[in-house]
């Protein structure tokens, strides 16, 4: 038996005579690499067998180990070829992360398979392995304070969270492990984000809805689309293009029947306000007269089997060749291929299909064999050394093309297949769920995983990509759905339409209700994007992130934190555990507070928000006027920030964006309400500011321009 067999064998979960031995493996240097944050380095580590794709820099060492340090990983290596790392964690502690899985937000007690696979409904191993690869933990312990492990790795893996100790198995050569140490859930967050990176600001527009559909064909189509959700003034900045756009599933072209003028369509699109987003795979169609695959064939840019022939394997289009994108070369070409493909006006890309996904191969994905020639700082290897990181390499060379496309332009990718750390160059989605309340409910854990693994820009098919959908299901879902990081409906080619206004005069009005309600928080949310990119803070967050102490909050699944402000309460809810405080119900739009499904909203004590007016698509002016809500805390005050900028370019980089933090004093039978400080270049004319004050469920209401306090009578 070889050891690959071994191996597998030992993955799939069984039981082998011998395999139980073990034999240890010491650490070769441990150092501090940051506040709070050590680096381990077993005996063994080869950089060339493990090179980095996780960390966004190499960490530089900063001091020693402090004696009373808590957390040294155990390493040791099994017969099975594996190296094992574990961890002891404290009683009491709560764990969270490991990225995209399926199950409770709480994770002790869970096991996890990292092997990225293409798992319709989430089917494939009972929902134990996913799309994407986070080899990550984090700990709360009963004080609040809270630890991460970073298993730097992105080989074949699984992942266990028991309540005494954390156990990491990965094939390969031994890895770096980083732990972090910190006084809080949010401070562990952030640490995470100094060794990966953060992600970049996104262009405005991508955090409007979207509205998805596999596919939008032909023209007509896409337009009635569009041109409903005007006239039904339901808010949408972003019209999908899912592979049916293509000719005979050819990346990087466009059917000409179907779309015979594709600037044309874009341009209806831009003057509609939204923005398209087109679908582009990492399986090239094997044709000598396309293009693609003619050039790339030239330049020897695709994955050779375990004979050094060229892989070909069959996806969407037939036979199909798979790009290397361990090789620089390869990444080249693939991102050049981006310029003439954008140039008739196209906004944003998907990526899809990437984990790799070959339907007659293996597993679902190319042998294990498969050859990649590496180049750089990347070994040549197999797939099954590379799988993992296949679609971070994919949306990695898919960025750096798109850049160079359009320099001047924030690039917005979606991906399904990604690696942590792949943050840094695309958002994601959690791939093709069902229409069940059961993934319905299952979607808020899942995101708030991913927020604290490191991505933040993420969320679900709303409504449930396969399947039919309810009215009801879809009301339920658009009604806090509308409050993910990543807001889009979606649906597969064989199910009935899922559009807003698909269903019910009920379900249409409710839809339109809760995009208001997102859109006037615009200002609020891109605030909270800001923080993602600057500190790694999760735009949507368990609500312990409001009170890390409180037990009785750590495995809340339902409720959830839209920035570090806002409650939100889905309407399906049954008894869910909430911050204690004053946290006071808030009105966004007329009839929220009533609608059957409409999330119960909440302001957090001492919470000053920005919010602007209701908007249907992101080039509308959100500030006419701008409205800080406020909620005062024990003490009669309450703070907040509001960021913003162009929503397009890099000029916030240069000082071109405006920071400000809003202050509120009680003082007697009044409120004042000021700018506290202001930094930035950017021209943001406020104008005349309303400012809504919660107490004890009433609203007090007055206006001014800042420029001296707003005075709210009590």
């Amino acid at each position: 038996m070889s050891k690959n067999t071994f191996g597998a064998l030992a993955f799939l979960g069984i039981a082998l005579a011998g395999e139980a031995n073990a034999a240890e493996v010491k650490i070769a240097e441990a150092s501090l690499v940051g506040n709070g944050i050590a680096e381990f380095v077993p005996e063994g580590f080869d950089i060339i067998g493990t090179p980095e794709l996780i960390l966004s820099h190499d960490p530089v060492k900063t001091g020693e180990i402090p004696a009373a340090w808590k957390f040294t990983p155990r390493y040791e290596t099994n017969d099975n070829g594996c190296i094992v790392a574990t961890i002891a964690v404290p009683e009491g502690t709560s764990l969270y992360g490991g990225g995209e899985v399926t199950g409770p937000l709480l994770r002790n007690g869970k096991t996890i398979k990292m092997w990225n696979t293409d798992t319709g409904l989430y089917l494939v191993d009972g929902g134990k392995r996913l799309y994407q690869t986070h080899p990550w933990v984090m700990g709360v312990r009963p004080d609040g304070t809270a630890f991460g492990v970073l298993f730097d790795t992105f080989r074949k893996a699984e992942l266990a969270t028991g309540n005494d100790k954390i156990k990491f198995e990965a094939e390969g050569t031994p890895f770096k492990t980083y732990v972090i140490d910190r006084s809080s859930p949010q401070e562990v967050l952030k640490g995470l984000g100094e060794l990966t990176g953060t992600i970049e600001m996104p262009p405005r527009w991508a955090i409007g809805y979207h509205q998805s559909r596999f596919s939008y064909v032909p023209e007509a189509r896409v337009k009635e689309v569009a041109e409903t959700f005007r006239k039904k003034q339901i808010p949408c900045d972003v019209i999908w293009f899912d592979i049916n756009y293509m000719d005979g599933y050819r990346v990087f072209t466009i059917d000409e029947q179907q779309f015979p003028d594709p600037k044309r369509i874009n341009d209806f699109l831009h003057d509609k306000g939204f923005k398209s987003v087109f679908m582009i795979d990492p399986g090239v169609k094997v044709d000598e007269d396309y293009f693609v695959y003619k050039t790339g064939k030239q330049q020897d840019v695709f994955v050779k089997d375990a004979y050094r022939n060229e892989f070909h394997g069959k996806v969407w289009p037939g036979d199909c060749a798979f790009p290397d994108y361990t090789r620089p070369e390869t990444r080249k070409w693939w991102g050049n291929l981006y310029k003439d493909f954008l140039a008739c006006g196209i906004d944003g890309i998907w990526n899809d299909m990437n984990e790799p996904s070959v339907f007659d191969g293996p597993g679902g994905t190319m042998p294990e064999s498969c050859i990649h020639l590496g180049g750089g700082n990347l070994p040549t290897g197999t797939h099954g050394m590379y799988h993992n990181a296949y679609g971070r390499l994919m949306v990695e060379a898919s960025r750096d093309g798109i850049l160079a496309a359009n320099p001047d332009k924030r690039p917005f990718i979606l991906s399904r297949s990604n690696l942590l750390g792949g943050q840094r160059y695309a958002a994601m989605w959690t791939g093709d769920n069902g229409a069940s309340y059961e993934h319905m409910r299952l979607s808020i854990p899942m995101s708030l995983t991913l927020g604290l693994s490191g991505q933040p820009f993420n969320g679900p098919d709303i409504g449930g990509f396969a399947n039919e959908t309810s009215p009801d299901l879809w009301g339920n879902w658009i009604g806090f759905g509308a409050f993910f990081p990543f807001s889009r409906g979606h649906a597969s080619c064989d199910t009935s339409d899922k559009e807003p206004w698909a269903y019910t005069k009920l379900e249409e009005k409710e839809s339109r209700m809760a995009l208001e309600r997102r859109y006037r928080l615009i200002p609020y949310l891109y605030t909270a994007f800001y923080n993602a990119h600057t500190d790694g803070q999760p735009v949507m967050a368990p609500v312990f992130f409001a009170d890390a102490t409180d037990a009785s909050l750590r495995a809340e699944e339902q409720a959830f934190l839209l920035g570090n402000d806002l409650l939100v309460i889905p309407a399906f809810s049954e008894n869910p555990a909430l911050p204690k405080g004053n946290w006071e119900r808030l009105s966004l739009v007329k009839g929220d507070t009533k609608g059957k499904y409409q999330a119960d909203m909440r302001l957090r004590p001492g919470a000053i928000i920005p919010v602007g007016k209701v908007i249907h698509n992101l080039t509308e002016n959100s500030f006419d006027p701008l409205t800080l809500i406020v909620n005062l805390d024990e003490n009669g005050t309450a703070s907040g920030t509001l960021y913003w900028d162009e929503g397009e370019g890099w000029g916030f980089r240069n000082g071109e964006y405006k920071l400000i933090d809003f202050i509120a004093t009680q003082k007697g039978k009044t409120v004042e309400v000021a700018i506290k400080d202001a930094n930035g270049s950017f021209p943001l004319d406020l104008g005349k500011v309303n400012v809504e004050l919660l107490r004890n469920g009433k609203t007090y209401r007055a206006s001014g321009t800042l420029d001296t306090p707003v005075i709210v009578k009590l």
